[in-house]
């Protein structure tokens, strides 16, 4: 079956891509992960649940990422919640999110947790994605019709440009059609990340982020991805 290419644009206010973070502490990479755009994708196709079959035909094909820098330095903002505090405890529904201990019980200071949680600020990323053929319009009809709301990493960051940029034969044709979005926004390419090991062309890193099953119970395994600084 033919291999097509998608190209999604990811614009935002923030964004924030996370593949190895704890309750209380939610970092994020300076890049998009595969789970990320995955999941976006199942967003926009309304596809709940485990989704095992799907994740694994999914996982064959390689995606690159590309992102551009702003004249101006990006920050990196933190953003300071507390989370389980000021609900009604004589409300039997609300008192249902405040966190508690593995027993049920009522967590000692009233279940309120603090949770630090990273954004990248106004960054922009060109992404071309490897599908066959089916699910290459499957995909782009779920992104220009999403059944789901899409959002850049967690719901609160909301994409500020339309995604879904178009479906080409080649990889060249996408990334010419990608270069000409960023020279029109007069942005400049500063890195690639590639699905594939290749030591040779810059940074090999390891991030867990392939995902294997969705729903309650998350699952992921290893990829390695090849970090190419632009000069």
């Amino acid at each position: 079956m033919a291999i097509h290419y998608l190209l999604l644009w990811l614009e935002a206010p923030l964004q924030s891509w996370g593949f190895d973070s704890k309750f209380n502490r939610r970092d994020t990479l300076d890049f998009p992960t595969r789970s990320g755009i995955v999941g976006l994708i199942l967003c926009a196709m309304g596809a709940k649940g485990k989704q095992i079959e799907l994740l694994e035909r999914l996982s064959q094909y390689k995606q690159t990422v590309y992102s551009f820098k702003k004249d101006k330095k990006e920050a990196l903002l933190c953003d300071f919640q507390m989370v389980g505090s000021a609900y009604d405890e004589t409300d039997p529904w609300t008192t249902l999110l405040i966190p508690k201990t593995s027993e049920g019980k009522k967590a000692v200071g009233g279940g309120t947790k603090l949770t630090y949680r990273y954004y990248l600020q106004d960054a922009c990323f060109g992404v071309i994605l490897e599908l066959p053929e089916d699910l290459a319009k499957q995909t782009e009809y779920a992104l220009k019709k999403p059944v789901f709301d899409l959002y850049l990493g967690r719901k609160n960051c909301v994409p500020s440009d339309f995604i879904y940029r178009g479906n080409f034969f080649t990889n060249e044709e996408a990334e010419a059609e990608l270069l000409n979005i960023s020279k029109e926004k007069g942005l400049t390419l500063a890195f690639k990340v590639l699905s594939e090991d290749k030591a040779s062309e810059g940074d090999v890193i390891t991030i867990n982020d392939i995902p294997v099953q969705f729903g309650t119970d998350k699952r992921y395994k290893d990829r390695r991805v090849t970090i190419v600084q632009v000069t």
